[in-house]
């Protein structure tokens, strides 16, 4: 969603970076470019006034003047400034001293309010608690039906007495919904409410009438992240007929141009408490500031990362991969562990969003959007068509047994000889990392290729060369010379991860080196 913000911000940014000092012209126009960009985002226009500010107000000071590095201050200030329009720190849910905790979910027809009460009670059981969600959205044909649908998938309780499509009272239900949430010890409910199409006084009094009903520890206003500047007014008649506690953005993955979701908690007042990216009930987290600020300035989201990989992979399982890696040659590390590993990481999400939240991700996005992720299923395909016998020693795979493999699983034969050479190279890169001899390949660090005593090794040789006095020799050692530079040019000429320069995300395919990680 914030491609094209991200896009504009890292390319003012660039240009700033070639500047050893800050002038007061370099600092106006920084900020005529930052401006432009969030208006193209959609960001409303008094939340641009606001940021360009205290952006320029920040940036005229000691803390960039008197800075080594005054790209990086003004970055910096940008960053934190981001982080300010977007909330500051991270808003959590506040839990009644008595249970049960009441959360009312509030917005418009459309915005997604019933599907998300199904991730936030998903979200809510993860964290150890037992929610209910509560069908009083009476009106929409079909919403008891559909809230039943996905409090089953989310493995949560739900209490729907009436058959909705027009008949009940949804202010009765949310009432004694109380009383049987306590009877059946659940300690979070959650009212899923009626939407309408657009503003009226009839959805304004429902949701008033049943807030007073209920007394909710927490009103919560869903709002599409994709209708840009709408989303704004929208919010602002919800705090003013209604009122509410936090923001919940739904369809964060969707391709508008995200203005809402800076500029809605700067507007309201009120802070941005979930996200919603994707549509599997696990695309749901809480809403940090700090990490969004991050990532729309590039620099990834490693905190995110790290607690997904916390969530999926057990301390114990950890310690017993390292501890395989780290024995001779890492040999006790098989293609049964490989596989396993492969599906933990696949347990944390979609690989395209796991890269994205690395830092420096966001210059070869377009190759990470059309990476196919059905590669680690066909990778998965491969190893479980292996005897037993053959994923403890892939050496063992000669040409008759490749062939069986491959037809197992419905790959070309080159696919199998592929997936067993880089599995032996990511073993001992992975080995050896285990072991602390650093990643091979990579020059002035220890344990590392191309380290200084291999450099001199070179030198001297180097030297040692010397131009033959036979003229015909000569000539060839110089076109030889000429070939070497030649393929070296070109090989500096390419992009990140060894793209060649100007190639495009659709024919991308990642290199050897990164395959391993990925299958």
């Amino acid at each position: 969603m914030f491609d094209t913000l991200s896009d504009r911000l890292s390319a003012t940014f660039k240009s700033l970076r070639s500047k050893g000092r800050l002038s007061e012209a370099d600092i106006d126009a920084t900020a005529r470019e930052i401006r432009i960009a969030l208006l193209e985002a959609d960001v409303a226009l008094p939340v641009v006034r606001a940021f360009i500010k205290q952006v320029k107000e920040r940036a005229v000071g000691v803390e960039v003047s008197q800075a080594l590095n005054p790209a990086q201050q003004v970055i910096k200030i940008v960053n934190e400034e981001l982080v300010a329009i977007l909330g500051g720190e991270t808003r959590r849910l506040r839990f009644a001293k008595q249970p049960p905790t009441v959360i009312m979910l509030a917005g418009l027809q459309g915005a997604g309010k019933t599907t998300l009460a199904g991730k936030l009670g998903h979200w809510l059981k993860s964290q150890g608690h037992s929610p209910l969600l509560v069908a009083c959205d009476l009106q929409r044909p079909n919403a008891v039906n559909q809230l039943s649908v996905v409090a089953e998938r989310a493995g949560v309780g739900v209490y729907a007495p009436q058959p909705g499509n027009g008949v009940g009272d949804p202010v009765q239900v949310a009432k004694d919904s109380i009383e049987y949430a306590k009877t059946k010890v659940h300690d979070v409910v959650i009212v899923d409410t009626a939407g309408r199409l657009g503003i009226d006084q009839e959805l304004m009094q429902q949701a008033a009438d049943i807030r007073d009903a209920v007394s909710p520890d927490e009103v919560l206003f869903v709002v599409d992240a994709m209708i840009g500047q709408d989303a704004v007014n929208t919010a602002e008649a919800f705090r003013d007929g209604v009122g509410f506690d936090g923001v919940v953005l739904s369809k964060l993955d969707g391709d508008a141009r995200g203005g809402a979701a800076l500029s809605i908690a700067h507007v309201t007042g009120r802070q941005i408490m979930f996200a919603s990216n994707g549509e599997k009930l696990d695309d749901f987290d809480a809403f940090h500031p700090d990490r969004m600020a991050s990532r729309i300035l590039g620099m990834g989201d490693m905190l995110t990362l790290i607690e997904k990989a916390e969530q999926t992979f057990s301390q114990q399982e950890a310690e017993k991969m390292a501890s395989k890696l780290a024995s001779k040659k890492g040999q006790d590390f098989t293609l049964d562990d490989f596989l396993a590993q492969m599906e933990q990481v696949r347990k944390m999400g979609s690989i395209s969003k796991l890269l994205g939240m690395l830092p420096g991700m966001g210059q070869i996005k377009d190759q990470i959007n059309n990476l196919d992720e059905r590669d680690v299923d066909r990778t998965a395909a491969i190893i479980k068509s292996m005897t037993p016998g053959e994923r403890q020693d892939p050496t063992v795979i000669n040409g008759s047994r490749r062939a069986r493999i491959a037809k197992g699983s419905g790959v070309e034969v080159s696919a199998v000889k592929n997936l067993v050479e880089r599995f032996f190279e990511a073993r001992k890169m992975m080995s050896r990392m285990a072991q602390g001899g650093g990643m091979p390949g990579m020059p002035g660090m220890p344990g590392m290729g191309g380290g200084p005593g291999r450099q001199k090794k070179k030198q001297k040789q180097a030297k040692g060369k010397q131009r033959s006095g036979n003229p015909m020799k000569r000539k060839q050692q110089e076109d030889e010379a000429a070939a070497r530079r030649a393929a070296a040019e070109d090989a500096a000429a390419g992009g990140a991860f060894g793209l060649p320069a100007g190639q495009g995300g659709k024919d991308f395919e990642l290199p050897d080196e990164f395959k391993k990680f990925m299958g």
